[in-house]
């Protein structure tokens, strides 16, 4: 039996990346069906958003422009452009995908090829002078490939594939500033192709070298532009200018197959710094998970053995430390509904960051299907509406909670509720300044489909499910009448002082992952490393959980016994270091002119510290609950 060329292509990148685990932290299988060319047939050209990229040392702008925005009067193709298909993913983050006027012939070079002329007015020339100074980049692609600008690494001087191309220069080769800036007006591409057969070729690679030329000058009306001109154009804010697109192509034969394509965009940048972090990472979690062990396997089997002595001595008959606590340690806290349903929601992002790491790691979120990482995500957490509800009810009625319908309606809606209104609320800043990364109306109107239709019926199951399950059995009873809490209290068991220690914890695991994923988001560099993403997400849940269970110990034996919101905090304490690590980012790599861009910043980073906190605190209280259930049955009760 033959296989078709899609599963050829399948099974070729499995090969390769199973060969070659060294070199990269995940493989991919190809996300489309390879196209083969012949001779003279045309090669789509497709444009996408522009967005503010890191090319020299900050980030100036969070806002995505379309391409086809009036500001920027680029050339439109023969029928005006055709918006090609998107899927949900790909919708959220952004991407407008056009059709674009340039046209490529396979194996046929293209000199000085003119696309149009544009008189740039005055209005406009503000416009794309700013976007210059603020670095946007221009994403073309070919094939569905990116049409790349190669750069170097500026401390490492490495060579990487820039995602998108500069729209404009602000200073010339030898680092003189131009004023105005200079619009890159003039493309050299260069496609590599693979030959698969006779008179059958795939591309393969497509790089670009923008440039800026004033080939209108000194050219009569109606002449063909000089390519070779050497003055740059500069848009003036007095007049309006004439501006001619032009790009030639160049063929250029490659051994790269279509099945590894991609490789050269996807290139984990410096996986030595990863390696380096993962291995501090391991020494932390080492440290306290050796900590933990320490104080189970000494300090509570001692006093396990000692409340458990039969001896009539009233010294070591009388309770004390953890034990004094045990007819309170299982009372149910102030709010029990609102901490289920966190519980219940941070266990639906578990699964949902576990699956999709495994959909990553397996190569199935190939880059050439864009948004898929978000439509895996957008669809997972839908399905899982079931663990939410299930955990939730289980965890409330544990707690002695009797509402069990409220909570099972309040998981369904509370926690999206949040989510979706700060999404809302950015989507409408995203509106007021013209951004191409505005959500549309019907992709809004999917979402709640989704959240309804879906996740709301699949939440109520699940809480059906877990009422039918039981509860959580307690090993100790729960005395009549509070026991009184002593006031005094170490500083560093006060509990915003153990939140942050915890969290500093917490978040150093997963400290550089969050550094690469910030830049590849505001930066120039696909992020890919999902081998060291999923290393790093189970280290930083086993740091939170070992963290939170430290500390639910100290208080303990402190006396303490409100444990069960401490822990659900603990645990996502690394939160606040995440908030606080990226207002550092702010201060050190961006630089955001006018108010949208300063609220798009914050809202994203609060949406992002919202999932951690609510992620990594149901894994602290979880595992708390667990361990403690375990430490109390094994004590014997008078």
């Amino acid at each position: 039996m033959r296989l078709s060329t899609s599963r050829k292509a399948a099974l070729s990148a499995l090969a390769v990346a199973l060969a070659s685990p060294l070199q990269a932290a995940a493989w991919y299988l190809p996300g489309s069906a390879p196209h083969s060319y012949k001779q003279g047939d045309n090669v789509p050209f497709a444009v996408n958003a522009l967005q503010a990229k890191a090319f020299t040392s900050q980030i100036k702008g969070v806002i995505k422009y379309d391409y086809y925005h009036p500001g920027f009067q680029f050339c439109v193709p023969e029928g005006g452009p055709q918006a090609q298909s998107e899927n949900l993913g790909s919708v959220l983050f952004g991407d407008r995908i056009y059709s674009s006027p340039v046209k490529a012939a396979m194996l046929e070079d293209q000199v000085c090829k003119e696309m149009c002329r544009k008189e740039v007015t005055t209005e406009n020339a503000d416009f794309i002078n700013d976007r210059i100074r603020e670095e946007y980049a221009v994403n073309w692609m070919v094939d569905g490939l990116p049409v790349a600008e190669a750069r170097r690494e500026v401390k490492t001087r490495e060579e990487f594939l820039s995602l998108g191309f500069a729209l404009g220069s602000t200073e010339d080769e030898h680092s003189r500033p131009y004023d105005p800036p200079a619009l890159h007006n003039h493309y050299d591409i260069y496609i590599d192709y693979h030959q698969r057969g006779p008179n059958e070729y795939r591309v393969v690679g497509a790089r670009i070298y923008p440039l800026s030329k004033a080939s209108l000058r000194g050219v009569a009306i109606g002449m063909t532009p000089n390519c070779n001109a050497a003055d740059p154009v500069q848009l003036s804010n007095q007049t309006a200018t004439n501006v001619a697109y032009t790009y030639s192509i160049r063929w250029r034969e490659s051994s790269t197959p279509w099945a590894t394509r991609w490789d050269a965009y996807l290139k984990v940048f410096d996986p030595r710094i990863h390696w380096l972090a993962l291995i501090n990472s391991v020494v932390i979690v080492s440290f306290l998970c050796m900590m933990v062990g320490i104080v189970v396997a000494r300090s509570i089997s001692r006093d396990i053995y000692r409340y458990n002595a039969i001896d009539m001595n009233e010294d070591v008959q009388e309770d004390f430390g953890w034990k004094l606590v045990h007819g309170e340690v299982f009372r149910p806290p102030n709010r029990s509904m609102l901490l289920s349903i966190f519980v219940g929601s941070g266990s639906q992002l578990v699964a949902m960051a576990a699956v999709t790491l495994i959909f990553a790691l397996l190569g199935f979120l190939s880059p050439s299907n864009r948004g898929s990482l978000a439509t895996v995500m957008i669809v997972t957490w839908t399905l899982f509406g079931s663990i939410a509800g299930f955990m939730s009810s289980k965890v409330y009625a544990s707690l002695g909670g009797e509402y069990i319908k409220q909570n099972a309606i309040l998981t369904a809606m509370l926690f999206p509720s949040l989510v979706f209104s700060m999404v809302l609320m950015l989507n409408f800043f995203l509106i007021f300044s013209g951004s191409s990364g505005a959500v549309p109306f019907g992709t809004l109107l999917a979402l709640v489909s989704l959240w309804f239709l879906i996740n709301v019926p699949l939440t109520v199951i699940g809480a059906t499910l877990g009422v039918r399950s039981g509860t959580f059995t307690h090993p100790v009873k729960v005395n009549s009448i509070p026991r009184q809490i002593p006031h005094q209290q170490t500083w560093y068991l006060q509990p915003l002082p153990s939140a942050l220690i915890a969290g500093m914890l917490i978040f150093a695991s997963a400290f550089l992952e969050v550094l690469f994923i910030l830049n590849s988001m505001f930066g120039t560099k696909f992020y890919v490393a999902f081998g060291f993403l999923a290393f790093a997400f189970i280290i930083t849940a086993i740091t939170a959980a070992t963290v939170t269970i430290l500390f639910a110990y100290f208080h303990l034996c402190a006396e303490d016994y409100r444990w069960h919101w401490r822990a659900f905090m603990t645990g996502g304490s690394g939160a606040v270091w995440f908030f606080a690590y990226g207002l550092f980012f702010w201060a050190t790599r961006l630089e955001l002119p006018g108010l949208a861009n300063k609220v798009l910043f914050l809202g994203y980073l609060a949406i992002l510290s919202l999932l951690f906190f609510t992620l990594f605190g149901a894994v602290g209280f979880l595992a708390t609950y667990a361990s403690l259930r375990k430490i109390y049955s094994a004590i014997r009760v008078d």
